[in-house]
């Protein structure tokens, strides 16, 4: 019985280590939703005292349309700013950042380069030795794939934006908005332009910032002693 706990053990350990950045991060999502349904009920609680309106439960908030176009907006604006980085990148370079190709790679590089086709090694995906739509497809699957999360999440943030909005001209005793109405009002923009703007400014400063900066045994930098002027090259 012993000898067959550590054999089970064994390979459990070897799949969450070699797991570890992804488990790492799901649980620092749940962690972070968890925080923002417990801090978000107790401000919708507050405000809805002093307004003398009803409370939430907790179960209720995280089922309302508030905490869903809080969730959303923020999943959007991140999905977005994978989509454009992904896609920017095949053409744009930035001399000295890690974050970039080398400065001769520009475009979507030669079959050889990309390990294609006819130059398809036996350990490469079975989708990039074939041709036609399924190279092509498979060739562009982050993009597609980042692209239609956004575009659902954007959906998902317009449709409970506007539950949410609307919940408040009621309470207000105002005219609530149709979806062509909510789709060009303020409150729609100003909320996916604030989460738009600060992803914009992280990327911008994690490419220039990585040419000088160094963050020794990382992959997202170069190695320490590695010249500024070196471009494409990680640790």
């Amino acid at each position: 019985m012993r000898r067959s706990g550590r054999t089970t053990a064994g390979p459990t350990r070897r799949w969450i280590r070699e797991q570890g950045l992804t488990l790492a991060f799901v649980a620092l999502l749940v962690a972070g939703l968890v925080g923002q349904a417990l801090t978000g009920v107790a401000v919708y609680d507050a405000q809805a005292r002093e307004a003398q309106l009803p409370a939430m439960t907790l179960a209720q908030y995280v089922t309302s349309s508030q905490f869903a176009v809080d969730v959303a907006e923020n999943w959007q604006s991140e999905y977005l700013q994978f989509l454009l980085f992904i896609l920017l990148t095949v053409w744009l370079v930035q001399k000295g950042s890690p974050e970039s190709k080398p400065l001769d790679r520009v475009g979507r590089e030669s079959d050889e380069a990309q390990l294609v086709g006819p130059h398809a090694r036996a350990d490469s995906p079975r989708w990039a030795g074939v041709r036609g739509w399924r190279l092509r497809l498979y060739s562009r699957s982050p993009g597609l794939t980042m692209g239609a999360v956004f575009v659902l999440s954007w959906t998902a943030q317009l449709v409970a934006g506007r539950s949410a909005y609307n919940a408040d001209q009621l309470q207000q005793l105002e005219a609530p908005l149709t979806w062509g109405e909510y789709l060009v009002a303020p409150d729609f923009w100003n909320r996916t332009f604030q989460n738009w703007q600060s992803e914009f400014l992280a990327v911008a400063s994690m490419v220039a910032f990585s040419i000088y900066l160094r963050e020794r045994g990382s992959p997202e930098s170069k190695p320490v002693g590695q010249p500024h002027t070196s471009t494409g090259v990680e640790g």
